[in-house]
């Protein structure tokens, strides 16, 4: 089974930085491509990045390109988001999430597993 725990949310500063985390408490994900989604308030559920089981290939939002590093160390069964110059329009919750659709993809309804969520404030 598949257990995903985001960590490295908090409150920063307009064009500060920060990184998030996605532990998998399972050790299931080695061969999952995985993604990170956000939800700001009043808004849907968007997607922010994504990456391939082996690391390799990535996809980005073109609000976060630029910005956002999405990475996954398998070894220790965790993937990164690290995230410069944010804005404002970056607070969200964010969460990651993982597929066993079998290749990346940005959609939301391909993944099978979430995590819970952690909160991300930019001030400005």
């Amino acid at each position: 089974q598949v257990q995903l725990v985001e960590s490295g949310g908090g409150l920063v500063q307009a064009g500060g930085s920060l990184r998030l985390s996605c532990a998998d408490s399972g050790r299931t994900t080695g061969y999952l491509p995985m993604g990170w989604f956000r939800q700001a308030p009043g808004k849907e559920r968007e997607f922010v990045a994504a990456i391939g089981w082996r690391g390799t290939s990535t996809s980005y939002a073109g609000s976060v390109k630029g910005r956002f590093t999405i990475s996954r160390d398998n070894a220790k069964y965790t993937m990164y988001l690290q995230m410069t110059s944010l804005k404002p329009e970056d607070t969200a919750v964010y969460y990651c999430a993982a597929t066993s659709a079998g290749s990346l993809t940005t959609s939301s309804s391909a993944y099978d597993y979430w995590g819970q969520g952690t909160q991300v404030t930019v001030s400005s």
